[in-house]
């Protein structure tokens, strides 16, 4: 899998993170630090304890990263979350986003460990 097939499988815009970072090298480093980042499990970790200071603060991280690395599909459903954490304050009402952003990160994670299993 090559990194323009890995941004297609996990709904991103290549040409716009390489219009961004200017070379694929520091495209690919990112990428797979993306994997690294404890964002998203403090986010499912504070949904499922009801800490909305935490959660808001993961999902905005998390939007941020997708922003900056042009993850459009996980950016937006991020971007949703965020919003709504901020401005309806509940957890239980976020669920459903909650929800999208969970299938978003499993998308992007999979294609991003698909594209760093052909690296060898």
């Amino acid at each position: 899998m090559t990194l323009r097939e890995c941004y297609d499988a996990l709904g991103g815009s290549y040409d716009e993170v390489l219009g961004r970072l200017r070379s694929e090298r520091l495209v690919q480093k990112f990428v797979l630090k993306f994997l690294a980042d404890g964002s998203y499990d403090l986010l499912c970790r504070s949904m499922q304890e009801g800490n909305h200071d935490e959660a808001f603060r993961a999902a905005h991280t998390i939007k941020g990263m997708c922003q900056n690395l042009s993850f459009t599909t996980l950016g937006h459903s991020s971007g949703e979350l965020t919003e709504a954490l901020r401005n309806d304050g509940t957890i239980a009402s976020a669920a459903a986003l909650f929800a999208q952003v969970q299938a978003d990160y499993e998308r992007t994670s999979s294609a991003i460990r698909a594209f760093q299993a052909g690296l060898g």
